[in-house]
């Protein structure tokens, strides 16, 4: 949305932000690229004062255009915007939202009839909301875009990966640990003790709100497999939300505070994505990754969850891997994931990575540009204002 409201034609278009719950680290974003930003201040999940402020907003503005996203400001945005009686209102989907009941699809189902398009990032969410009832010829699929940086060549990631460990203050070498009854269990998996360890460590990345969706829980178990197959390696968490001291705990059950590093929320991912090897995707639903389009923008192959929207980003043997659901067998999808990762980080398969690691940042600099991205938008805007007469 900043990069969209950023990016629009200014001979063209005034975008105005209004903000309904509370304000973020995009705010500096948008005030230094001049686009004005109203605060409605909500409060509570029904909030009728912030609903009559956000009416009001829309009755002095004036837009041509309301376009919302996500739930809260679908429902409170576009009401409001029937009731200015706005001439183009349009819907921003941007997930797989199964947590929706029965309450949701029917305000999903009432503001529909008014609605003259939604715009989804995925196929995936096309198919989970016109199996909901939602007209399929609103639907419009315009990708989310990343700006694609420099190339980072092996050499380049080396360095920026000793220089991440120094920060962080780990070791070239990280912990050994002598393999336990738990040797076992890799003896039945066929998961063999052969030398994973490099000379420096493997970076492992992964970037997700702490939430039952994104199945972090996966990563930690996957992890633990990792180390007791002596692999050189450290998993590296960047996010927060309200699983947070559940999977610490976790963490320590299994022994893992010196492999798995939580780093909390961070403003510049950037950096870390130069240093990392791999990056995970663990998520039980999506809409579409912005963690999976930066790591493969800055080269970095994926291993992902094998759902609707990932599947829009990963192409398996390519930039990356899918991993099967197993008819959501926890287990089975846990030891995919880990005997996927043995194998494409055994040194062996260094060419393998080179190859997949150009290929996923010529992939997201050919598909998801920001301009292709925005002008999508405008195309769609323009027909839409044009079919009602402006």
């Amino acid at each position: 949305m900043t990069l969209l409201a950023k990016g629009l034609p200014p001979d063209e278009f005034q975008p105005h932000v209004a903000v309904l719950t509370r304000l973020g680290p995009y705010k500096e974003d948008l005030e230094a690229a001049g686009v004005p930003i109203s605060f409605i201040d909500k409060g509570h999940k029904i909030s009728l004062s912030g609903y009559h402020r956000l009416k009001s907003l829309i009755r002095r503005f004036k837009p041509d255009v309301v376009h919302t996203w996500l739930f809260a400001a679908n429902s409170y945005g576009r009401q409001a915007a029937f009731a200015c009686k706005t001439p183009v209102v349009i819907c921003g989907e941007r997930c797989v939202d199964p947590w929706k009941g029965a309450l949701h699809g029917w305000i999903d189902a009432k503001l529909s009839k008014r609605t003259d398009a939604y715009i989804v990032n995925s196929s995936g969410i096309v198919d989970f909301y016109t199996g909901r009832g939602l007209p399929e010829t609103k639907f419009h699929v315009i990708p989310n875009a990343v700006q694609t940086p420099p190339w980072v060549t092996p050499q380049e990631r080396k360095e920026n990966k000793r220089r991440l460990l120094e920060e962080l203050g780990l070791p070239l070498n990280s912990r050994r640990h002598k393999v336990t009854e738990k040797g076992l269990l890799f003896d039945q998996m066929d998961i063999t003790e052969t030398t994973q360890a490099s000379e420096e460590p493997y970076l492992i990345g992964l970037i997700a709100r702490f939430w039952p969706q994104k199945r972090i829980e996966d990563a930690l178990w996957t992890a633990d497999q990792l180390k007791f197959a002596l692999m050189n390696f450290y998993l590296i968490v960047i996010g927060d939300g309200p699983e947070r001291e559940r999977l610490l705990r976790y963490r320590e059950d299994l022994q893992l505070k010196d492999r798995v590093i939580f780093l909390g929320e961070q403003s510049n991912t950037s950096r870390f994505m130069k240093a990392f090897d791999l990056v995970w995707n663990c998520s039980a639903y999506e809409g579409q990754s912005n963690s999976i389009l930066e790591a493969m923008a800055h080269g970095v192959p994926v291993v992902a969850s094998d759902i609707p929207g990932n599947r829009d980003l990963v192409v398996p043997n390519y930039n990356g891997s899918l991993i099967p659901e197993y008819d959501y067998d926890a287990t089975r999808r846990r030891t995919a994931l880990s005997r996927e990762t043995l194998r494409l980080l055994n040194p062996s398969n260094s060419s393998l990575m080179e190859s997949w690691s150009a290929n996923a940042h010529a992939w997201t600099k050919e598909n998801f540009s920001l301009d292709a991205m925005i002008e999508r938008h405008v195309k769609l805007y323009r027909e839409l204002l044009q079919k009602k007469g402006l």
